[in-house]
């Protein structure tokens, strides 16, 4: 299929992880259950192997245009030729609990808007970063696909036919038809799973529409940018992690920094220093939940009295772990061939003495923007104020991660300075 210029994906999530969908309606990227898991779909790594869920017009003479529901985290693609339009849906359905319809699906519903149009379907799972083979049951109402680790299902009412790769349909709508395809974890003893009917689809679909208008109705910005800062803030918080408070850096690995370049690092964790920026601009428009959920997480990775070293690592796996083992996939090419694609990172064992001072300005706004920092709280942090005050003046690696000996960076020593002077206020 060829790879995709990156600006033209959009990204769908449920704060567990993130799809992004190519303006050609391929979703090439899909880790699950959650952001660092590893990946189902990876066809932006590498496009023969890696994997992806694709449906789009069987016409090649079309144009294409991608925009989000108004105010929320839907997301459409829609096809447009002198035959007809078309467009698919991508959402996946949000504040549900463990065993509700919905939740941790990828829904895809495609639509005939005027005239007629054909569609293909293709889903070519490659699971665990494409190293994982997979076998296919065809059943009533889908597929399940099965891999060592992980099970599955498509569920849709179209008919599927099956190749090596994994399952393909070609349909057709009118204006007014729709098909909906849905793919989910599921229990190889109970099937895939019947299709859900229009209404059940169309109820799950304005849930998710109503969970976004109500989170973003929260902001507080009201100025010339309103769409602009909205549609940011939207994105901001598909990079949470819901069950720890965590924020990641990006929903990505292996994307080069320049085309054919080596720095192609894994940001799907969470730096201090990238979440507390992402705190900054959550607090000051009104958005104090997420850095509350933050800011506790953070208390929760403090070392007990009995540890000597008090020191912050600069980044940590979503669910607190800090062991990031980086790891090259050598067997994909890389986004247009930019070699090696990494999964993990070896920064997590580097010294970076800006982050006590990103960390405790983010504090110190929440403090004053959200609510009162405890005493409790305060007596974890000033752990790492006091470890500020005996290393300041220590070589580090620096903002940019480098990966040779350690220097004095003037930014490092004025972020320390930063960090005594909210532990101040």
């Amino acid at each position: 299929m060829g790879y995709q210029p990156i600006e033209n994906y959009g990204i769908i999530g449920n704060m567990h992880t993130t799809a992004l969908v190519g303006m050609n309606g391929s979703i090439d990227w899909f880790c699950y259950p959650r952001h660092d898991s590893p990946s189902v779909f990876a066809a932006i790594l590498d496009t023969n192997k890696g994997g992806h869920f694709s449906i789009s017009p069987t016409i090649c003479d079309r144009a294409h245009k991608q925009f989000y529901w108004p105010e929320t985290n839907v997301l459409v693609t829609r096809f447009l030729a002198d035959c007809g339009v078309g467009q698919v849906i991508d959402f996946m359905p949000v504040g549900l609990s463990d065993g509700e319809d919905g939740y941790h699906w990828l829904v895809r519903q495609v639509s005939g808007i005027r005239s007629s149009m054909k569609f293909r379907m293709e889903c070519y799972p490659a699971f665990n970063y494409a190293r994982d083979r997979h076998s296919m049951e065809l059943s009533e109402g889908g597929v399940i696909f099965k891999s060592s680790d992980l099970n599955l299902g498509l569920v849709t009412d179209i008919p599927l036919k099956q190749d090596d790769k994994g399952v393909f349909a070609e349909f057709t709508l009118a204006a007014g038809e729709s098909a909906v395809f849905i793919l989910r974890e599921v229990d190889c003893q109970q099937g895939c799973g019947l299709p859900l009917n229009p209404e059940e689809t169309m109820q799950i679909f304005e849930d998710t529409v109503d969970y976004w208008h109500h989170w973003i109705s929260k902001c507080t910005y009201k100025g010339r940018w309103r769409e602009t800062v909205e549609r940011s803030a939207l994105m901001l918080k598909l990079l949470t992690y819901e069950p720890t408070g965590a924020i990641i850096a990006a929903p990505t690995c292996g994307l080069p920094e320049t085309l054919g370049g080596e720095r192609n690092w894994d940001y799907r964790y969470s730096w201090i220093r990238d979440a507390a920026f992402t705190l900054y601009g959550l607090i000051r428009i009104g958005f104090t939940e997420e850095a509350g959920k933050f800011i506790d997480w953070i208390i929760s990775l403090c070392p007990s009295d009995s540890e000597a070293d008090s020191q912050l690592q600069i980044v940590y796996g979503i669910d607190g772990r800090t062991d990031l083992k980086e790891e090259v996939l050598d067997h994909l090419e890389g986004y247009k061939g930019s070699f090696p694609v990494r999964i993990g990172n070896g920064a997590y064992n580097q010294t970076q003495l800006d982050i006590y001072g990103e960390l405790m300005d983010a504090v110190y706004l929440y403090d004053k923007y959200g609510s009162p920092i405890s005493y409790e709280t305060w007596i974890n942090l000033h752990k790492y104020i006091d470890w500020v005050c005996e290393n300041w003046h220590i070589k580090d690696h620096g903002i940019w991660e480098t990966r040779d000996e350690k220097q004095d960076f003037v930014y490092s020593k004025l972020m320390c300075w930063v960090a005594l002077d909210r532990g101040c206020v």
